[in-house]
């Protein structure tokens, strides 16, 4: 798809601070700068006169950090001033951090930025049980009930819940479920305003729990259905049924994924791996013959390697591909042999987000997004140096020059000069 790029990204001139967290927050932030906003994470400055190590985020392109001590006063100027600028504040925080700050959103919606999108992520809910209480995805995953649905088969397997690396609650209900209430608010603020981003802002609150739960609609109401009604690992979505799972092939550790449940595609399944008129086009639909076609299955995928039954199923409509490592998506792109350059996570035609993978873009192809790509190109992170661009925001935002209206100090905290700071205060 090639056009012509007359339009900047959609979200450019939108001004964000980040509070510096890990996962969900950063996520989100990242969501943010693709589509082109200005990201400004804010981090702790070195307790010695030594400059702060990176942090382990490595969500960082497109980003920029200030160093600040949000527990000093001599920060608390210059903070309010980027919060009176900003469009968007990320706080990935536990409940009652910024409050104990004097940074809640009482105050600063009320008596700071009125027009200020205030979004704030958490693991549980902010009112339930577990609120006050230390967690990781899959802690938010086994009390939304989503994690008691993946693994595998107890009775076939003895298996037991499995998570999902952490995609399923910090990325998917919660990083991007958090983006996805902040384009809401702009959207809601443009429209109670003029148009030019006046109108009032609000807090967005997200947390992993409902993230994760509103994403398991389907099969939640599945398990009142044929579809879901089993045990975990017994149904035909999440390993049970035969031809809707994963068979290794000849090669040790190399697999190929069927997903064939409509008829039309099962029969070509059956062709491919030469089993039709064996009466499986319509016994499929008996799960007592399951466990058999499964074994079947198993047998006739490791009678050839990956590569063979590749070649087998290209272009048909057999659902069934190669289930590939990103060490070969990553060396594929170089050589063309396979689909591995990471793209922007949606296609905009008149506004593309910003590209990740270097090579062509912009106006010869809007779905790799538009500039010049980053370094690493979507496979390898890079962490943001603290204060890397920092300077630059402020004098971007602001209008402000290190030495006239702010100076750095040992430890790399940033702090405003005297006049700047009389006309800061609140």
């Amino acid at each position: 798809m090639s056009a012509s790029i007359k339009q900047p990204p959609p979200l450019k001139g939108i001004k964000v601070l980040e509070f510096a967290g890990l996962a969900p927050g950063p996520f989100a932030g990242l969501l943010l700068a693709d589509a082109g906003a200005s990201v400004l994470r804010i981090d702790r400055p070195s307790s010695s006169s030594s400059p702060s190590a990176p942090t382990a985020d490595l969500l960082t392109r497109h980003k920029s950090s200030l160093p600040l001590d949000l527990k000093s006063p001599s920060s608390r100027p210059l903070l309010l001033s980027l919060i009176r600028q900003a469009d968007v504040l990320i706080d990935p925080f536990r409940p009652g951090v910024l409050e104990k700050l004097g940074l809640g959103p009482d105050f600063i919606l009320q008596k700071i930025n009125p027009r200020l999108i205030y979004a704030r992520m958490t693991g549980f809910r902010r009112d339930g049980r577990y609120k006050y209480m230390a967690g990781h995805d899959i802690n938010y995953l086994a009390v939304s009930g989503v994690l008691s649905m993946l693994g595998t088969s107890k009775k076939r397997l003895g298996g037991k819940p499995s998570p999902p690396i952490n995609i399923l609650g910090d990325f998917a209900g919660g990083g991007a479920v958090l983006f996805q209430g902040i384009l809401m608010a702009l959207l809601a603020r443009d429209r109670n305003g003029d148009g030019s981003g006046n109108g009032k802002g609000q807090v967005v609150e997200a947390n992993m729990v409902d993230g994760a739960g509103y994403l398991a609609t389907f099969p939640r109401f599945a398990r009142n259905t044929f579809t879901g009604n089993l045990p975990r690992g017994e149904n035909l979505l999440d390993g049970g049924c035969p031809y809707y799972d994963v068979y290794e092939t000849k090669n040790e550790e190399e697999y190929m994924a069927v997903g064939a449940l409509e008829p039309q595609f099962f029969k070509e399944l059956l062709q491919g791996l030469g089993l039709q008129g064996q009466g499986w086009e319509t016994k499929r639909y008996d799960r007592a013959h399951w466990d058999e076609l499964r074994t079947i299955f198993e047998k006739k995928f490791k009678e050839k390697t990956r590569q063979e039954w590749e070649a087998i199923f290209d272009g048909t409509d057999a659902c069934c591909t190669p289930v590939l490592g990103y060490h070969e998506l990553e060396e594929g792109k170089e050589n063309g042999t396979r689909e591995g350059d990471q793209r922007p996570v949606v296609t905009l035609t008149e506004t593309p987000l910003l590209a990740v993978s270097k090579g062509k873009g912009g106006e010869e192809d809007v779905r790799r997004g538009q500039g010049p790509g980053v370094e690493g190109e979507g496979y390898v992170g890079r962490p943001l140096n603290v204060g890397e661009g920092g300077k630059e925001i402020l004098n971007s935002w602001l209008g402000w020059v290190e030495g006239r209206e702010f100076k750095v100090e040992d430890g790399g905290n940033v702090v405003l000069l005297k006049g700047t700071e009389k006309g800061a205060k609140l």
